[in-house]
């Protein structure tokens, strides 16, 4: 009976357990993979396409990115319900930019985009909960529901939004890499942009002055290959936004490939520290349209969206790569999945629970504190409000 029973096929452990049993699935132990493509370089030697990472940090990687692409399905359906309103600019396909370039940096250093800014909030260390409070104009988000879905903001890790106005962010961007530099510290502020904002004029004044200060600059060309309706190749003459800075060295990177990078941000902020600002323009893919007025689909064909998803979609790289070093299971990734739908649909209920900002947040943040500003109806009668 003994020898039958070792010949049977054990049961299977509860996931939990499982994960127990297998130290490997949050290991430190490094590891070598090497960038899905090479990277293309402009005045500068490229960076090796072999980059180390750990078990812990791929699952991580996972995780992460699957918190973004699933609240960002979540926001599709609360702005079709008309619990977000305005203008929301969903960022699934472009998850690995915001997680590779978190991982090559700190805290300390600072971080401006444009108004696809969900997910960058989130990879800074904004929760759920204050996200989808945001979303629906709830006191209780990251803007006291004052900003919207363009409008993320979180001072105490150095992000500074979610910008409205095409290519804004860049020159305040390059303003806080002064800053950075007047105050004699080791840290770099990385300035995201579009493809569709990258022929604005303020751009290039921005990044004249960056390489004649040496600020610690680095300009992110988020290329998702379409400025709203319009293909790249229809606006700019010469699409290869890494070497726009023409005296400034640029490099071109798999935006899909969070581990490419990774290793580009950590490369992009040793040199700009130590020499001046460098341009890196990111090779990614949006699912959805510009924004949730844009169905996406007439100036592009379903055929190409599902093909990127099936060629380069970065969360199923990451899963393959998991598969690969056997950090962990389908089920155990599957298990891991439901319990972030989970986490979602919780901060959304709770974000729900918060309520709209009082009318007298209308006259906050406009004017310093301390000036004795007071505002009247419009016969100048009627006292509206008195700001200390």
């Amino acid at each position: 009976m003994a020898a039958l029973l070792r010949r049977l096929p054990a049961a299977r452990a509860p996931v939990t357990a499982f994960m127990a049993a297998r130290p490997i699935s949050d290991s430190t132990a490094a590891l070598t993979i090497e960038t899905s493509v090479p990277f293309t370089s402009h005045l500068v030697d490229p960076p090796s396409r072999d980059v180390t990472t750990t078990p812990a940090e791929l699952m991580t990687f996972f995780h992460d990115m699957s918190v973004m692409r699933r609240m960002e399905i979540a926001a599709d359906s609360l702005y079709k319900a008309k619990l977000i309103r305005g203008f929301c600019h969903l960022y699934d396909g472009q998850e690995a930019v915001a997680v590779g370039m978190e991982a090559a940096i700190t805290r300390s250093d600072s971080i401006i985009t444009a108004y696809r800014d969900h997910c960058i909030y989130l990879a800074r260390g904004g929760d759920l909960v204050s996200a989808f409070a945001e979303l629906m104009g709830r006191e209780a988000g990251c803007s006291r529901g004052k900003g919207g879905s363009m409008h993320f903001y979180k001072k105490d890790a150095n992000f500074y939004g979610g910008h409205g106005i095409v290519g804004a962010q860049v020159p305040l961007g390059c303003g806080l890499a002064f800053a950075q530099k007047y105050k004699k510290e080791d840290t770099a502020t990385f300035a995201l942009y579009g493809d569709g904002a990258a022929n604005q004029g303020q751009l290039f004044e921005a990044l004249n002055i960056s390489a004649l200060w040496k600020l610690p600059a680095i300009l992110v060309c988020e290329n998702n290959h379409y400025g709203m309706g319009t293909a790249e190749w229809r606006a700019a003459k010469s699409p290869a936004y890494y070497k726009r800075g023409d005296y400034v060295p640029g490099l071109k990177v798999d935006g899909m490939d969070v581990l490419a990078v990774k290793q580009a941000c950590k490369f992009a902020k040793e040199h700009a520290v130590a020499n001046g600002p460098i341009v890196l323009e990111m090779d990614t893919y949006r699912y959805h349209g510009h924004s949730m007025s844009d169905p996406g689909s007439t100036y592009r064909s379903r055929d190409e969206i599902s093909g990127v998803r099936q060629e380069r979609d970065p969360i199923e790289r990451v899963r393959k790569l998991i598969f690969a070093h056997d950090l962990a299971t389908p089920s155990e990734l599957k298990d891991m999945e439901k319990e972030i739908r989970k986490q979602v649909d919780d901060a959304i209920a709770k974000a729900k629970e918060s309520s709209m900002p009082d009318a007298s947040e209308l006259f906050t943040n406009v004017y310093k504190k301390g000036f004795g500003v007071e505002s009247f109806g419009p016969d100048r009668k009627e006292m509206r409000a008195s700001l200390p």
